[in-house]
């Protein structure tokens, strides 16, 4: 940034961080510039753009020096201003959780259009306790595909599990915010065991929805991954053994007896292993009609089945 003499205005600060963080190669630099200056200022990133030509104070500089710097230390953004948006919807996220990607929207996408599809299940229509469909988002994290899901089918009822107690404290704040913990429950656990203990009713099959976005990073991807992912998300949540499959297959194999039937299963993977889980899939005796959805970079990325 050159001498704190000139007057900086709104646009200079976004054009020289968009600059620098286009040199350093960061995600998305307009967008990070963006909403760095939007939360030093206080306002949304709509606002910039109707002033333009506001000068910035000595304390908003000095501040936003000190954020830039840490950002271009590969920090991520999401966690310096301590939001992200996920469909619209504003999440908190610190580094207990996962940031949400635009990857993940593959199964918000998959089960809203399903439930369309289907509308004798009541997902659209606000129900009774007990009498609308249930969902199950195993490994929840910051709690978005949970939040997002009943806040946009509010005959849902959602089970979020997660391994991470300090996940499932931001999840809750989350949830919270958004007003939705009358049908949005939380519960530590490992994977789908927190779910077979918490039978509803007593029905094994008793699930419309299964979703996961566990860890499956494989061991040999993980040199390549950027720095603002690996040296600051939570490893728990994004590495995973077996070539990325140790916690994916487990999902595979166990979640089938939990959903009821025509219900669906819907897991995040690395598109290196789309063709092993298609054939776990394909050979599961309660499973039928899996597929593989691709994310909006055309990358394999979401396993998909339907319960026999």
């Amino acid at each position: 940034m050159p001498p704190p003499t000139k007057s900086w205005t709104t646009r200079d600060l976004l054009a020289w961080m968009n600059k620098a963080f286009e040199a350093a190669d960061l995600d998305s630099p307009r967008r990070m510039a963006e909403m760095l200056l939007a939360h030093v200022l206080g306002c949304d990133r709509l606002r910039l753009y109707m002033e333009t030509d506001r000068p910035a104070t000595p304390i908003e500089r000095d501040t936003l020096r000190d954020l830039v710097k840490r950002a271009l230390a590969h920090e991520p953004i999401q966690y310096l201003v301590g939001e992200e948006v996920f469909f619209t919807m504003h999440f908190k996220v610190d580094p207990r959780v996962l940031i949400p990607r635009p990857s993940t929207l593959t199964i918000i996408e998959e089960v809203l259009q399903h439930a369309r599809n289907n509308p004798d299940d009541n997902a659209l229509r606000e129900s009774d306790a007990g009498t609308g469909i249930m969902i199950a988002d195993v490994c929840t994290g910051s709690g978005c595909i949970a939040s997002v899901l009943a806040k946009n089918l509010p005959g849902a009822r959602v089970i979020a599990t997660d391994i991470s107690t300090d996940a499932l404290e931001v999840a809750q704040h989350n949830i919270t915010k958004h007003n939705i913990e009358d049908r949005v429950e939380l519960i530590a656990g490992d994977l789908l065991e927190p779910i077979f203990a918490h039978q509803v009713a007593g029905n094994n099959a008793s699930l419309n929805y299964i979703c996961s976005n566990p860890p499956y990073i494989p061991n040999h991807e993980w040199d390549a991954i950027e720095p603002n992912v690996k040296d600051h998300e939570p490893t728990l949540a994004l590495r995973a053994k077996d070539n990325g499959m140790e916690f994916v297959a487990k999902l595979i194999n166990d979640a089938p007896p939990l959903l009821t039937q025509g219900g669906m299963l819907l897991i995040e993977i690395a598109s290196c292993t789309a063709a092993q889980c298609l054939s776990l899939a394909n050979n599961h005796d309660l499973l039928t009609n899996a597929r593989i959805a691709k994310d909006s970079d055309g990358l394999d990325r979401v396993l998909i089945a339907i319960r026999a």
